[in-house]
């Protein structure tokens, strides 16, 4: 069966209509699959990044690469520096297209980020976070940022999993080691009540999925087996991961939204594992059953999570069908189920 045939109804035809010009890029580049230099694809890329939420979202920077406030660019949420480049690697932001990305980007690295590769809200290494970590370097390899240093920052979020060369976090006098918020190995969080945290989990192995194989050192691939069987450790549909303070986990896996900052769903979760070649996996099945039946008749997917009124641009109305979560689902299911999209452009 192909990925189509998952499908209640023509819903790619509905993504790539001219109404919203950044759905309409990533359908093309994510769903059609068009060749990089493919006339309509360059069109549609440029138009992207002229109208809508790219151009809003570059237009309130500072100059000097940062939003709201100087610094780490942690806080104020949702609108500062780190989710303005979180959100703009999920809105398919290029840094070919715009220097000021580019900007942003060497801005961030300048001052959130540590000589040893964390990622931090404060610009100390125990401000780092497994969701922070995760959801940076996605962003930065989204935005076509090429920067050395994220050389760094990928051997840490490695480290961070494993838990080789990392000191306990009672060692406060070894150059690397744990911290009160990243306090352990395999995800541990100390917000999660020192359990691992299945939310940066899923944000550190979709970060994982997105480098190229020929970055992958031998100590991320032992990081990506781990967390694979973490992830894979109990059904992806259950989301039956320690739950910290709770007894049950939180209903925000089931709410499928857009962006996705640090809360995430069982979307984001499928898609690491599916991008990282675990589509076939038979423990994903019941999860890949649940993304089928949340769709409607017309095989779109409603918007369940938002940030409305918090960041830059609001991305649609709840329980209403959306382009940008249906855009995320539709990629999901093409990865899971093979390639076998007709192009119709």
């Amino acid at each position: 069966m192909t990925w189509q045939e998952q499908l209640n109804g023509d819903a790619l035809t509905w993504l790539l209509e001219r109404d919203n010009p950044g759905v309409r890029y990533l359908a093309l580049r994510d769903v059609l699959e068009l060749p990089s230099n493919h006339n309509e694809l360059l069109a549609a890329k440029a138009l992207a990044h002229q109208e809508g939420p790219i151009s809003v979202i570059l237009n309130a920077m500072n100059e000097t690469g940062w939003w709201m406030e100087a610094g780490p660019g942690y806080n104020p949420k949702y609108r500062s520096t780190v989710w303005a480049i979180i959100l703009l690697g999920q809105l398919g932001a290029s840094i070919a297209m715009d220097n000021r990305i580019e900007q942003a980007c060497h801005y961030l690295l300048e001052h959130g980020l540590t000589e040893h590769g964390h990622f931090t809200t404060s610009g100390a290494p125990s401000g780092t976070a497994d969701c922070l970590q995760g959801n940076l370097c996605t962003a930065m390899l989204e935005l076509g940022c090429n920067d050395p240093r994220l050389d760094k920052a990928f051997e840490w979020m490695a480290r961070s999993v494993t838990g080789e060369g990392i000191a306990a976090l009672e060692d406060k006098q070894a150059p690397l080691r744990y911290y009160a918020g990243k306090c352990g190995p395999l995800f541990a969080c100390g917000a999660n009540n020192k359990l691992s945290c299945a939310w940066g989990g899923v944000k550190v192995m979709l970060a994982f999925s997105k480098l190229p194989l020929e970055r992958r050192t031998l100590l991320i691939e032992h990081a990506i087996e781990q967390g694979v069987e973490f992830l894979l450790g109990v059904d992806p549909a259950e989301a039956a991961y320690p739950a910290g303070w709770s007894d049950k986990p939180s209903r925000n896996w089931w709410k499928f939204g857009f962006p996705v900052f640090y809360v995430t769903d069982i979307l984001q979760n499928i898609e690491a594992l599916v991008r990282l070649g675990y589509g076939a996996d038979p423990r994903l099945a019941n999860a890949l059953d649940l993304v089928r039946a949340k769709q409607d008749v017309n095989g779109r997917w409603a918007l369940e999570y938002d940030y409305a009124g918090k960041t830059w641009v609001d991305f649609g109305k709840k329980k209403q069908p959306n382009k940008w979560v249906t855009l995320r689902a539709e990629r999901v299911l093409k990865h899971a189920y093979g390639n076998t999209l007709h192009q119709r452009c």
